[in-house]
């Protein structure tokens, strides 16, 4: 099953990579909905980067939501962010996909900590479920 967790800064990831280590676990972290066109690919890799190094001994998956912006998808690429989540049309996908990106499907089960107060208890129950 395909399982994410939705991060919204440098402390959500921070707490999923924290569960995850504490667990043995993988992880995938995705981003917010459009956050490419929000908050930018630079902010995206720089929380994933620095979260990362925090915990290396944890395998990240991190995807980018760049709505259906393919300019979006394009600078995520350029970063080097291959995992992308993209809407818009079906040939532009095949482009993107032509030029290096990974585009990934909606996971199954999501687990979006904008609202939790604490983030990596529900991450912990969240993996403990996969």
């Amino acid at each position: 099953m395909r399982r994410e967790i939705v991060i919204h800064s440098l402390d959500h990831a921070r707490a999923a990579l924290a569960a995850a280590a504490a667990r043995g676990k993988d992880v995938t972290l995705a981003s917010a909905p459009g956050a490419a066109l929000q908050a930018g690919p630079g902010w995206f890799k720089a929380v994933i980067d620095e979260a990362r190094a925090a915990f290396p001994q944890v395998a990240v998956t991190a995807i980018l939501d760049c709505s259906d912006q393919p300019g979006a998808a394009l600078a995520a690429l350029r970063l080097g962010l291959v995992n992308l989540r993209f809407h818009g049309a079906a040939e532009l996908q095949e482009k993107l996909a032509g030029m290096g990106a990974i585009l990934a499907p909606p996971a199954e089960a999501t687990l979006d900590l904008r609202e939790i107060p604490e983030p990596e208890t529900a991450c912990a129950a969240f993996l403990r479920e996969a």
